[in-house]
């Protein structure tokens, strides 16, 4: 959803001349494009752009790390469509960042990143705190501009555009404190339209091999979901008679409890082991928005060589993980679309395949009577209400949890499957229920939670009722289960059990320890009805990871 509200700063007057800062130039522009929140930690280098944000109606969240700022600006983006506004002060500001940004860049969210800088006189003989932000950041955006005096406005012109073209992705904007102050005439910017992503010209070799497949196979990604594709998928499929695999993220362009959806695929060896005899059978693959950076290594040169692969991409990048006959950019939705049109209906596998390897998959991911971490989410997914947005952190769980939650739409499920960075889901849960105002689950590991603790405080200062349900297994989890495999010494892999209930409560949520079912399900619907955040440190044992996924 792209936002047209265009905020004005009032200018003021001196001697009888009008005039506003080059930070209100810049913030106006941010709020035309869309920007309804700006998060971050301010510093004195920030404070002229803050003041503007907040005047031109883009209201600046704090938070507890820059990091956790970023991915509650993603988590906005996901929910509402705003754009995702970063701001740093500089120095350690800029370096706390960095781990967020390159999220952005793996993840594909536009986030822009607004860096307070000195000026470029002072750089040279002032030291404290003084870095080459660009220098640093270059490697992970797609663009990083330095703001001038008369290029305020600008900038964020180039910035919107680029973080938003083909593939989204990060841009940073380094703001000096004096282009920020500085006292300039109001004017009319040069307005740099949006390229609109279109339809490759010639489709008829693809409508060649998919008009001659019998057993046709769609696996669906990120730029489909990043472009709002799902209803040309739907077309498509129901055109086609293909069945649908989805990586993580694209889970739910497709209700996932349409039989049509076998499943989602990306880093769990036990799933791709049982679809790799779907796509071994498939007569044609047809790749719709699929970005393989959220795939697994299993996942290079899946298919064998010779198969028909159509490759349908929002941004072509020589990634070298897979080949393809056809490869078409553009609007993935679109090029779907007048594919679709081309076909008459027509049955396909008519052996019933499919249908087979789907319910392999949910039977091999059901949850067993005992209590543990399946039975942790089959309970919460069946009292969570239809629409909840749910967000998972890196880690052993997340991978079951992709396997096991179904989405019955797109962006119901956010989580880091580009970067796999942990510390995420609670900063994208955080900025999820704020534009949402739908229930919000967040999972995460008792080590991820340890590391952004401070943003429950967060959540309890802008009042949101989000449920953080913590894995609480005292482990690196998904590091043991691989020390186990590669037949190594434990080490580095054991944390002490933090009484994560009793920091609920200090920090002005509800917390709860849960050991069964039935306490779970109590303290869920509790929690759902609470108008404050709610903690459930969720009691598991580590070792029951293994052949989990």
């Amino acid at each position: 959803m792209r936002h047209e509200r265009i905020a004005a700063a009032e200018p003021a007057e001196t001697g009888g001349e009008q005039f506003v800062t080059g930070a209100d130039l810049l913030a106006v522009r941010l709020a035309a494009a869309g920007a309804t929140h700006a998060f971050g930690i301010p510093g004195g280098e920030v404070l002229a752009l803050v003041d503007a944000l907040e005047r031109v109606g883009i209201r600046f969240e704090l938070a507890r790390h820059e990091n956790a700022a970023g991915f509650m600006a993603e988590g906005l983006w996901h929910a509402t469509g705003a754009l995702p506004v970063l701001v740093t002060t500089l120095g350690p500001g800029v370096a706390n960042a960095v781990n967020v940004v390159a999220n952005a860049q793996q993840d594909r969210a536009p986030l822009i990143v607004v860096t307070g800088c000195v000026d470029q006189a002072l750089a040279e003989s002032y030291t404290h705190q003084v870095f080459d932000h660009q220098a640093v950041l270059r490697p992970l955006v797609k663009a990083s501009f330095r703001a001038a005096s008369g290029t305020e406005d600008l900038v964020v012109e180039k910035a919107v555009a680029i973080a938003r073209r083909g593939r989204p992705g990060p841009v940073h904007i380094d703001l000096p404190i004096s282009v920020a102050e500085a006292r300039v005439a109001p004017r009319s910017p040069a307005v740099i339209p949006a390229a609109q992503p279109g339809i490759p010209r010639d489709l008829s070799f693809a409508r060649g091999l998919i008009a001659e497949a019998k057993r046709p196979l769609v696996i669906a990604g990120l730029d489909l979901v990043d472009q709002g594709g799902a209803a040309a998928l739907d077309r498509f499929l129901a055109r086609t008679g293909a069945p649908l695999l989805t990586t993580y993220k694209a889970k739910g362009l497709v209700s996932e409890d349409d039989p049509r959806v076998i499943g989602a695929v990306g880093l769990s060896p036990k799933a791709d082991a049982i679809v790799r005899p779907l796509i071994e059978a498939a007569d044609l693959i047809v790749l719709a928005g699929y970005d393989p950076i959220e795939m697994r290594q299993g996942w290079r040169n899946p298919w064998p060589a010779g198969k028909p692969v159509i490759d349908i991409v929002a941004e072509a990048v020589q990634h070298g993980m897979h080949a393809a006959t056809a490869l078409l950019e553009g609007d993935v939705g679109a090029t779907l679309t007048a594919l679709a049109e081309a076909q008459p209906e027509q049955p396909a596998w008519i052996d019933g395949e499919p249908a087979m390897v789907r319910s392999r998959l949910r039977a091999a991911f059901a949850a067993p009577a005992e209590w543990g971490q399946h039975a942790i989410f089959e309970t919460l997914r069946a009292v969570a209400p239809a629409g909840t947005v749910t967000t998972a952190d890196s880690g052993a769980h997340r991978i079951l949890l992709s396997q096991m939650w179904s989405c019955g739409g797109p962006r119901l499920l956010l989580q880091s499957s580009g970067l796999c960075t942990m510390g995420c889901a609670l900063p994208l849960a955080t900025g999820a229920a704020l534009g949402s105002g739908r229930p919000t689950l967040c999972f995460v590991g008792d080590a991820g939670l340890e590391m952004v603790l401070g943003e429950l405080a967060t959540l309890r200062d802008l009042g949101l009722p989000v449920i953080v349900v913590a894995l609480v297994d005292k482990a690196l989890g998904l590091i043991a289960l691989k020390q186990r495999q590669l037949g190594l010494p434990r080490a580095g892999v054991d944390i002490g059990e933090t009484d994560f209930a009793a920091v609920a409560r200090a920090m002005g949520g509800h917390g709860a320890t849960i050991d069964d079912r039935e306490t779970l399900i109590r303290e869920a619907k509790a929690a759902l009805a609470r108008s404050g955040f709610t903690l459930l440190a969720c009691r598991i044992d580590a070792g029951s990871y293994e052949g989990a996924f």
